[in-house]
This record gives structure tokens, C-alpha cells and sequence, in this order.
């Protein structure tokens, strides 16, 4: 009888029970020809097929993106690490029962890579850079600006805006792109310029300091004048002012014009009423007779009786009026 023994797994390949052929087997091993393990073994060399989500060459790890759990039964669990916001992978430490994420992408930063890092904001779940362009210090606010928004916190520079992205009033960019102060040529009363800055204009003295970038030929002073950064510029308060003026001046010009149009109207009126209502008398003296004439533009033919006081009155078909005394007559 031919034994087959395994040359691993017997203790003699060719020593056998020559009547059932079985090999004797070296511990750990079993079967006919001590081919296989036992249970609690494993043949000394790498398994194939790893099931899972496991691997290495007894199945004894977790693939990327799993982690093993930390109970007994070791089974390999999905990392609760985003890619968008990780590599994906996770690591589960001695003593702990959740997880941890290897490496956070930039931006992002938190045990599971949930959480936006400083200088970044979170938009709809993805962390966005914080668009501050340079005028927010890292140090004195390390979130740089708001996580919920991206509104800038603490702009620099003399600058303003959501993102910081423009001058304070009384500031101009200059090529560059810094906000400095806006500077305006201003005459004074004996002949010469002064150059003043919009933004520092106030009622305290100023500081002359010659500007050396006008020629000696005609000299120019720069004053530099303290003031709060988000004061009004000098050019903008004498404009409001003068407009204020000349809008005054106008009401005041239009409401004497209606005065003087209503006084007028007024006047002619009152003339006219007069006019048609209070009569004229003439009086001719002619040697010795007095020739009174008397007419009314509004009654024509108005009563005449009583026009002269205690004398007899007699009306002509020419319309003339004569009065009888003992003595003289008079026409009219």
C-alpha cells in the first residue's frame, strides 16, 4: 500500500495505517492525508478571497474606507468620513468606539471632516475660502469672516463692504488697489493752493508740510488734517451747502413774486370797483355862471335828485342838469 501523505502536514509521508491509509497528522492538521487545518487553524500562507469588506492574508484587516469595529466580533464597518471632505479613510483608537477621519481636504476640519476651518465659510454643505482680499488680520479674528455667511469680520486697510472689497468714504483706490486718502487742490485768499485731503477735513488747525512733487517755481502746502476716517469729504459739504442756499433763495424769490402778484391783483381790483362806483363832478366857472358836470360810468342814468343840497333842480332833455336860485342860474 502507497501512502500519500502531506509533506506539511504528516509526520512521515510515507508512514500510513496500511489497511485505512491514514497518514498521521502533526498538530493542527487533519484528513486522510493530513491535507487540511483543524478548526482554530489556518494553513500557514495567504488567504484568497477575502469576504467583508477585509483583507491581508489572513483576512484580518479592513479595506480603505472601513474601519474594524471594536467589539468581538470584528467586523469591518464603513468609515463615517465624507471623500468630498477626506480621503475617505478613518482609524478607530485603543479604548475608543467611534472612529476618527486620517486626514481632513482643505477647509474642513472636525473628527468626521464636518466642521469649515478658519478662513473658510460654510455654502450649502461645501466649505468656501473666505473672500477678504487680504484686509482681514488671521490673528486678531481667526475666522477671518462669518462661518454661516462669508460677511468679513474686522476689515483693514481702510476698507469696507461684505468682503471688504471697498473703500471707506473719503478713501480712493489707487493703482495698487490700496484705499488711500482723496487729496483736492484748494485756493487760498492770497493766490496760492493747498493740497487738503477729503477725508481728514475739520476745524482744527492744520499742519503745513511742503509738497515736494509741485515745481519751486509755484509752491504748493499739503495740510494734513486729523479727523475720524468716515468723515465727509470737504468737496461734499460746501456742494449740500451751496445747494441748500440756492434752494432757499429760490422759494424765497417765488413766494415774494406771489405776494407782489397777489397785492397787484388786489390794487386793481379795488380800483375798478371804484371806478364803476364813486362819480366825478367838473365845475367850469364862466363870469357868473358855474357849470357843474357830473358822470357815472356804471349808472347812466342814475337819479340826480339830491346831488346838490337845499337848491330846486331841473333835469334838461339834453341831459344837463340846472339849478334855479332866486338870483343866478346855474348850469350844468
Amino acid at each position: 500500500y502507497v501512502c500519500n501523505c502531506s509533506v506539511v502536514g504528516s509526520l512521515d509521508a510515507n508512514r500510513c495505517n496500511q489497511t485505512t491509509g491514514q497518514c498521521e497528522c502533526q498538530p493542527g492538521y487533519q484528513g486522510l492525508h493530513c491535507e487540511t487545518c483543524m478548526e482554530g487553524f489556518y494553513l500557514n500562507g495567504a488567504c484568497l478571497n477575502c469576504q467583508d469588506n477585509s483583507k491581508g492574508d489572513h483576512c484580518e484587516e479592513c479595506t480603505e474606507g472601513f474601519y474594524q469595529s471594536p467589539d468581538a466580533s470584528k467586523k469591518c464597518l464603513r468609515c463615517p468620513c465624507s471623500a468630498v471632505t477626506s480621503t475617505g479613510s478613518c482609524i478607530i483608537k485603543l479604548g475608543e468606539s467611534e472612529p476618527e477621519c486620517v486626514q481632513c481636504k482643505d477647509g474642513y476640519t472636525g473628527r468626521n471632516c464636518n466642521e469649515c476651518n478658519s478662513g473658510y465659510y460654510n455654502s450649502d454643505s461645501i466649505c468656501l475660502e473666505c473672500r477678504c482680499h487680504g484686509h482681514v488680520d488671521p490673528v486678531k479674528t481667526p475666522r477671518i469672516c462669518k462661518p454661516e455667511s462669508g460677511e468679513c469680520i474686522g476689515c483693514l486697510h481702510n476698507t469696507t463692504g461684505f468682503w471688504c472689497e471697498n473703500c471707506l468714504q473719503g478713501y480712493d483706490r489707487d493703482l495698487e488697489g490700496n484705499c488711500i486718502k482723496k487729496e483736492v487742490i484748494v485756493p487760498t485768499p492770497e493766490g496760492s493752493t493747498i493740497l487738503v485731503s477729503n477725508a481728514s477735513l475739520t476745524t482744527s488747525v492744520p499742519t503745513p508740510v511742503i509738497n515736494s512733487t509741485f515745481t519751486p517755481t509755484t509752491p504748493q502746502t499739503v495740510f494734513s488734517v486729523s479727523s475720524a476716517e468716515n468723515s465727509t469729504s470737504a468737496l461734499a459739504d460746501v456742494s449740500w451747502t451751496q445747494f441748500n442756499i440756492i434752494i432757499l433763495t429760490v422759494i424765497i424769490i417765488v413766494v415774494v413774486l406771489l405776494m407782489g402778484f397777489v397785492g397787484a391783483v388786489y390794487m386793481y381790483r379795488e380800483y375798478q370797483n371804484r371806478k364803476l362806483n364813486a362819480p366825478f363832478w367838473t365845475i367850469e366857472l364862466k363870469e357868473d355862471n358855474i357849470s357843474f358836470s357830473s358822470y357815472h360810468d356804471s349808472i347812466p342814468n342814475a337819479d340826480v335828485s339830491g346831488l346838490l343840497e337845499e337848491d330846486g333842480s331841473e333835469v334838461a332833455p339834453n341831459g344837463q342838469l340846472t339849478l334855479t336860485t332866486p338870483m343866478h342860474n346855474y348850469k350844468a
